[in-house]
């Protein structure tokens, strides 16, 4: 039997990547949709809130949670409550405090939590990570710029307290690395440029330290919201005594992503991002277990905390 999905948030990921992925996988069925909005599905019933959905829809396995950051603990703690599983979109909630919440909802109910960190489902991650095991970092610099007006046109929330700003593509970057790196990450220094209208950043660049890391290792990321032409989606990192790794992503292609040891393109991954969480979902829900990584959305509240902000221009789309 699949596993009957309900939608909830019905935005720009749930359309280009969710939908799709459900609709090639035999084991999952999407069997209705949550919009505010009033936004719709061919094929599916829309309901304005969840527990419409439980109510019409009693048969409903598992919630796909593609909200905006804020509301989504309620959403997923409702869900769980109602003996659903649930698949949290990335970030998975808007503070450390609420997914630990959701983690304590989970095994209360019984239930399988999953946060989709959908940068780190591929197979080019898994070989970097192999080939960084054990050695101490050397250099890590990630370059992480797009223009939010393509991948977020006209929406203000993302520019609204208690969302992410920047850090909404660029926690992509981080859950990247906490996968790969050899030895745990912190934010030494941060700093945090905010459009002079605005309640979240723009652009930030990252320095980080770790304890396994060579002394003098140049750790930064940096991140950038208004790049103009092309976009930059890519983490060079090396050991000391080891290789030289590149990962370039390509996230509007369906989650590819190459690897390149030591200037040599070495990898590249066949199977797409979204079909991998799909899968590890399925079967999580079948081993009964749940997966959930708090380490991205811990670096980025770290960056929040430490970090030195900067006004910049006001941002008008």
């Amino acid at each position: 039997m699949p596993i009957n999905v309900l939608l909830v948030g019905v935005g720009k990921i749930a359309r280009d990547q969710h939908i799709p992925v459900m609709a090639k996988d035999a084991r999952f069925r999407l069997v209705g949709v949550v919009s505010s909005s009033g936004a719709t599905v061919e094929g599916v019933p829309t309901f304005a809130t969840q527990a419409q959905a439980f109510a019409a829809l009693p048969d409903i396995d598992a919630v796909a949670n593609c909200t905006p950051p804020g509301p989504r603990r309620a959403y997923a703690a409702e869900a769980l409550a109602a003996g659903k599983h649930v698949l949290l979109e990335k970030p998975p909630t808007a503070t450390i405090s609420e997914l630990r919440d959701l983690e304590r909802h989970a095994r209360a109910s019984g239930r399988t939590l999953m946060t989709a960190w959908h940068a780190q489902h591929n197979e080019s991650l898994d070989r970097a990570r192999a080939l960084l095991a054990g050695k101490p970092l050397a250099s890590l610099n990630i370059q992480w710029k797009e223009n939010v007006r393509i991948w977020h046109p006209g929406q203000d929330w993302v520019w609204d307290a208690g969302n992410f700003g920047v850090f909404d593509p660029g926690i992509n970057a981080l859950s990247a690395l906490t996968k790969i790196a050899p030895s745990p990450l912190f934010v030494k220094s941060a700093t945090l440029d905010y459009p002079a209208n605005r309640q979240t950043p723009v652009a930030a660049t990252l320095h980080f330290s770790s304890e396994g890391a060579a002394k003098d290792a140049s750790l930064i990321a940096e991140f950038d919201w208004l790049k103009e032409g092309d976009h930059v989606w890519r983490i060079d990192i090396a050991a000391k005594g080891g290789p030289a790794l590149t990962l370039t992503f390509m996230l509007g292609e369906g989650g590819i992503t190459k690897l390149a040891i030591d200037g040599v393109p070495s990898f590249q991954n066949e199977s797409t991002e979204y079909e991998r969480i799909y899968d590890r979902f399925a079967r999580a829900i079948e081993a009964g277990e749940s997966l959930v990584d708090s380490a991205p959305l811990e670096l980025v509240a770290d960056a929040f905390l430490v970090g030195a902000r900067r006004e910049v221009a006001a941002f008008a789309w």
